[in-house]
């Protein structure tokens, strides 16, 4: 229970932030218990966490602001691990390093920019950036899904099975049901999108048909006419005469290439030869 000096000052930091709001961070305490704060860190543009919804947690202790938090983040981001508690110089790892006269916003800003660091300590993670982007796509998604745990559908969608656990999950997963208790509007409009962008709530894959990368006119050439209804040696000589009138145009886009390779081969030769009757 928080003693009468901490709940007077988290509810001060709280009315704080919700009259002047930290760019990209949003934070409220549970209705239950002031010292559970739930946080939301939008991925700053420029950053391979560009637009992804990172959700966590702050618990303070009894005898906050002289004693830090303990910071975890929920959201598979490819920084930190799902929900372990945060070796950072403004959390309790590190009791004697924390100042009192950092507030929520303070600590929050930190977790951001270690964030968007590449620093490593207990509970961070190692990962290409491309992976961190592909994790950043699907965070609305596993939030209110809990990575795909949910039995949630989307009218006009079928259903598609999947590992249970989903992309990311932590543990079982709980079908987003925490993260729709402290986000309702936030969870609302991740279904929004879900339903929008055609992605699956059990899976998290877009049911938009991906085009596939074209082959290059060679084969592309021989494919149509071997796959085609004539059938036989014929058709692999047409198809051949196909390649052909491709490799014909391949030389006719390379023409200034191999005039210019040639005349450098020919002046070569002739100082070679020119050299040798010396």
């Amino acid at each position: 229970m928080a003693t009468k000096a901490a709940h007077k000052r988290l509810t001060r930091e709280y009315a704080a932030l919700s009259t002047n709001p930290t760019p990209y961070i949003v934070a409220h305490p549970t209705e239950s218990n002031i010292l559970e704060w739930h946080y939301i860190l939008t991925g700053p543009p420029g950053t391979p966490y560009d637009g992804g919804q990172y959700w966590g947690t702050l618990v303070f202790p009894s005898d906050y602001p002289f004693a830090p938090p303990a910071i975890r983040m929920h959201t598979p981001s490819g920084r930190f691990r799902c929900s372990e508690r945060l070796c950072l110089s403004i959390s309790d790892f590190h009791p004697k390093s924390f100042n009192p006269a950092w507030e929520v916003s303070t600590i929050l800003l930190g977790v951001l920019s270690f964030m968007t660091s590449e620093e490593m300590t207990t509970g961070s993670l190692s990962a290409t950036e491309s992976e961190r982007k592909t994790l950043a796509s699907r965070t609305r998604w596993w939030n209110s899904t809990g990575g795909g745990s949910t039995n949630r559908t989307i009218p006009g969608q079928q259903t598609q099975t999947s590992n249970s656990r989903g992309f990311g999950a932590i543990k079982a997963g709980d079908g987003g049901k925490r993260f729709k208790e402290q986000w309702p509007e936030l969870d609302e409009e991740n279904w929004k999108w879900m339903e929008e962008s055609k992605v699956n709530p059990q899976t998290g894959k877009s049911l938009i048909p991906q085009p596939q990368p074209s082959c290059s006119p060679e084969a592309a050439a021989l494919r149509r006419r071997v796959g085609g209804t004539t059938a036989g040696i014929g058709a692999v000589v047409d198809g051949g005469r196909e390649v052909g009138a491709a490799g014909q145009g391949w030389v006719r886009r390379n023409a200034w290439y191999i005039v210019l390779g040639s005349l450098f081969a020919y002046v070569l030769v002739m100082r070679v030869v020119g050299e040798q009757r010396q």
